[in-house]
């Protein structure tokens, strides 16, 4: 196991350096081409558990601390240890020796002799004065919650009746959802598919089913034949608020991975653009709608400028607009502790940009969906506010109530994170 925990470690130090996970665990891992798949799927839980729990493991590990430690990859590897003494149901002695052994272990530059010494100090310390520390740090908020002080505070403002539960939900497991393509089979043949193969799962709406437990994605029953895509609960409510029709001319812009996309052509036979700035994100989209034999339009373009644009007016935008990502921080850990209060007024720059450019090809009488999957009002309502301030031929639409009322936690088109579904928001606005 003590491999584990160094490839964890790696991975930890890599994003408290700055990069993001998605590329640091890969990375990590890589420079264990033998460890077995058990060892990597270990690695991989270590990794997103600490940095889901950081503020908790760095607080702990503070008090710990008589100085700073001058190497960061043993600063790491003690966040990964003091993780799993919290949360991990590892026998408190085996992590202590595996640690001290992962230490030993390190290379260019090998750590200081003392090393294995200052690690199995920390850590039996830990043990020692645990609840101790405990008392201490129920004072600060950073250590309670492991969220950075300027997101609780804004979430505190922001939201002052649900803050808590969204920090708390933030620190949960995702659910592992399915988007049925009712083309191919219905949602009672599909849900008795999975009977007959003892996989749990639930209806929520729409085309969506939660899994009790989640499941490696290609044994998902029907997923390589596109008969189910893995997508949130929330995140497919898009392609039914988007209200499109057959026949219609529609714009999916900033469309990578493409989930959203499939969607809209899984419900209707469309005229179909998925554009993105990013030529291997686009890839990405090409390669989802292959597997759910689906064709669309792509197109590599900025959705701030017209460049990219051949003239014709869209009846429908979805614009899934780039965002701080923190409502889907349960997904992605790192973001945490990567992003900073300052990207929040980025996002929102960018996105005033975009929207306002969008508009312009949207025909008269037609509808734009504006979408993050952010909980920060500055990128969400704030957003549309200054924009319809601005355009006068713009209004907002109410969302539709039937489909809000289906295990949908929401404020006035801001989904709350639940178990059931991510923290999306919606906009839907209607060129007069």
């Amino acid at each position: 196991m003590y491999i584990s925990q160094q490839i964890a470690a790696d991975a930890v130090n890599q994003v408290l350096s700055g990069r993001n996970l998605t590329l640091a665990l890969p990375a990590a891992l890589a420079v264990f081409p033998d460890a077995t798949p058990q060892q990597r799927g270990a690695a991989a839980d270590l990794s997103y558990g600490t940095l889901r729990f950081y503020g908790e493991a760095n607080a702990y590990l503070t008090c710990l601390m008589e100085k700073p430690l001058t190497d960061d990859r043993i600063y790491a590897l003690l966040l990964v240890a003091i993780y799993q003494l919290l949360h991990d149901k590892a026998d408190a002695f085996t992590v202590v020796n595996q640690a001290v052994q992962a230490v030993s272990k390190l290379k260019k530059p090998a750590p200081k002799s003392w090393a294995k010494g200052l690690v199995n100090a920390i850590l039996r310390n830990f043990l020692r004065k645990k609840d101790q520390f405990a008392v201490t740090l129920a004072k600060s908020e950073v250590a309670a919650y492991s969220y950075p002080q300027w997101w609780i505070n804004k979430l505190k403002t922001q939201y002052p009746s649900h803050w808590q539960a969204m920090l708390l939900t933030g620190n949960q497991h995702p659910p592992m959802t399915l988007r049925i393509n009712t083309k191919k089979i219905s949602i009672e043949d599909y849900l008795q598919l999975l009977k007959r193969l003892e996989i749990e799962a639930d209806y929520l709406g729409g085309q969506a089913v939660v899994l009790a437990k989640p499941v490696v994605v290609e044994k998902v029953p029907g997923f390589t034949d596109g008969v189910v895509s893995v997508q949130d609960y929330g995140a497919q409510l898009a392609a039914h608020f988007l209200d499109v029709q057959s026949g219609m001319r529609v714009l999916d812009a900033c469309c990578a991975p493409g989930g959203k996309t499939g969607h809209i052509l899984e419900l209707s036979d469309v005229q179909l653009t998925a554009m993105d700035s990013d030529e291997v994100r686009l890839q990405r989209v090409e390669n989802n709608l292959s597997r759910l034999q689906l064709k669309a339009s792509l197109v590599a373009g900025d959705a701030a400028t017209a460049d990219w644009y051949a003239g014709l007016p869209f009846d429908r935008i979805l614009a899934d607009v780039p965002c701080s990502a923190s409502g889907i921080v349960r997904r992605h850990v790192d973001i945490k502790w990567l992003r900073r209060e300052t990207d929040v007024t980025s996002f929102a720059a960018q996105q005033a940009k975009i929207l306002p450019n969008l508009w312009q090809l949207l025909a008269k009488g037609g509808k734009l969906l504006y979408v993050t999957c952010s909980v920060f009002n500055e990128e969400n309502q704030a957003q549309v506010d200054k924009f319809l301030l601005q355009h006068p031929d713009a209004k907002q639409l109410l969302l539709p109530d039937s489909l809000l009322k289906h295990n949908v936690s929401h404020v006035a088109g801001q989904l709350i994170p639940s178990t059931a579904h991510d923290g999306f928001f919606y906009a839907l606005l209607q060129k007069n």
